[in-house]
């Protein structure tokens, strides 16, 4: 009898993961349709003011699409961060021969580390535990600022699935979000108090920037305040 409800409580919980990965997976589509319907990925996240002297930051290359439609457009420089080697060297040998895109094979973060990331496509996360992991590096981002002598950005996009949180606020906290003109982020909501810490850093980048766009948990861009 134990045995048979063992069985019973295993299938019922496996089903009930399986309809809650459903309905969440409905629930992030459903968010996605507005954005989709604009085509906000040829539009809204490639029109800015721009030249070819601006400096612009790939956080999350994965195969460096978004980097390579922003430099067609405006010539400018890209750094572009992607701390997954398979993906890092695509993207270095895909730019090999333009000397204005840099690509570094490590991410920005909050400090200086050394991570696991479970690889899932443009998903892979370190915030989640499925398929097979890799080992990736995480760099201190104002320590690289620094070392670049880094006085401007004039684009920083960010799409590192969960580690945009602890970014943005030692951003914040070290007040370098000033030197960031544009802010252009993909906030993701499968990270503990998702929402909460997402309001609390859109209240605080109020003070320096403006929403030129928002789609809730899809993107949206912070402008400086002249």
């Amino acid at each position: 009898m134990i045995k048979f409800l063992s069985k019973v409580i295993f299938k019922l919980g496996k089903l009930f993961i399986s309809v809650s990965g459903k309905m969440y997976q409905d629930a992030r589509e459903k968010r996605a349709i507005p954005w989709f319907e604009i085509q906000g990925d040829k539009t809204l996240r490639l029109d800015y003011e721009l030249d070819e002297k601006s400096l612009v930051f790939d956080l999350g290359g994965y195969e460096g699409q978004w980097a390579s439609d922003i430099f067609s457009k405006y010539s400018c420089f890209i750094y572009i961060f992607e701390p997954v080697e398979e993906f890092f060297e695509k993207i270095r040998q895909r730019f090999s021969k333009n000397k204005k895109i840099s690509v570094y094979k490590f991410g920005l973060g909050k400090q200086n580390q050394n991570a696991e990331i479970s690889l899932e496509k443009s998903a892979s996360s370190m915030f989640k535990k499925v398929g097979r992991t890799t080992n990736i590096k995480i760099l201190k981002a104002v320590d690289f600022f620094s070392r670049k002598n880094i006085k401007q950005i004039d684009l920083m996009k960010i799409n590192i699935e969960g580690s945009e949180y602890d970014l943005l606020e030692h951003l914040l906290e070290t007040n370098y979000v000033k030197i960031i003109k544009n802010i252009q982020v993909q906030f993701h909501d499968f990270v503990p108090n998702a929402e909460k810490r997402m309001k609390r850093i859109q209240e605080k980048l109020q003070k320096t920037h403006y929403l030129t766009y928002q789609y809730p948990f899809v993107w949206e861009n912070w402008r400086i305040k002249n």
